[in-house]
């Protein structure tokens, strides 16, 4: 999924990485692509006291297509960041928040076709594709885990493009204290949940935190994630 031009794709086990076709380095301001965004950008609620920090920010991700431009979606996380390339993943405890901005259907990026409008089930992917990034098993070597990743993240896209069916149930969350219903799954290596929140769509994935004790609110000072 490409963003921007001097973007790449992330693959699972560099830096953790739980947001597929993110910026390939750090900008000079970690906070400059939340900044630029023009919705909220949203994280756990005041419940949550423990560590928060910067993930990545990008531009035109709406499930497998990507269209260059303003910044679309991006990633706030809590707990122990992922674990990076061959360290031991499982003992991390960690909450990913994703906010992606809601979009309608527009042209793609070379102007050949069009890009879906976002949904849930956007979120839902981006979710899906993060907790895998974040927890890939680390004994696996190079050529086992890209087949793990893509037979994994197949099944986390068909997961996703179905929110009612048998694999999902509802968890209702607050969110800016009021309660707001929540697409739901756990598995082995976590939990993935997906829904809406004012102005944007929401997905979260986690391991070790509990989801059902979640509570998420509209960010009111991105330095609070900074860690500088």
């Amino acid at each position: 999924m490409d963003t921007t031009s001097s973007a790449r794709t992330v693959t699972a086990g560099e830096q953790g990485a739980p947001v597929v076709g993110a910026q390939a380095g750090p900008p000079a301001d970690p906070l400059a692509p939340y900044l630029a965004a023009d919705f909220p950008w949203y994280g756990l609620d005041e419940g949550w006291t423990g560590r928060r920090w910067l993930m990545q920010a990008g531009a035109g991700q709406t499930a497998r297509g990507a269209q260059r431009g303003s910044v679309d979606y991006g990633t706030l996380g809590h707990g122990d960041e992922p674990a990076r390339q061959y360290e031991p993943r499982d003992m991390r405890r960690f909450a990913v928040v994703v906010t992606m901005a809601r979009r309608d259907v527009r042209r793609s990026a070379d102007n050949t076709g069009t890009l879906e409008a976002t949904s849930a089930s956007s979120a839902a992917w981006l979710a899906g594709s993060g907790l895998l990034a974040a927890t890939w098993p680390g004994q696996l070597d190079r050529a086992l885990r890209q087949d793990w990743l893509d037979q994994q993240t197949a099944l986390a896209w068909d997961l996703a493009d179905d929110l009612d069916g048998p694999g999902w149930s509802t968890l209702t969350l607050p969110v800016n204290g009021l309660p707001q219903p929540f697409r739901y799954r756990e598995s082995e290596y976590g939990w993935v949940l997906a829904g809406e929140a004012p102005g944007v769509l929401l997905g979260a994935y986690g391991r070790g935190v509990s989801a059902y004790g979640a509570g998420f609110s509209a960010v009111q000072d991105l330095t609070n994630y900074d860690g500088r």
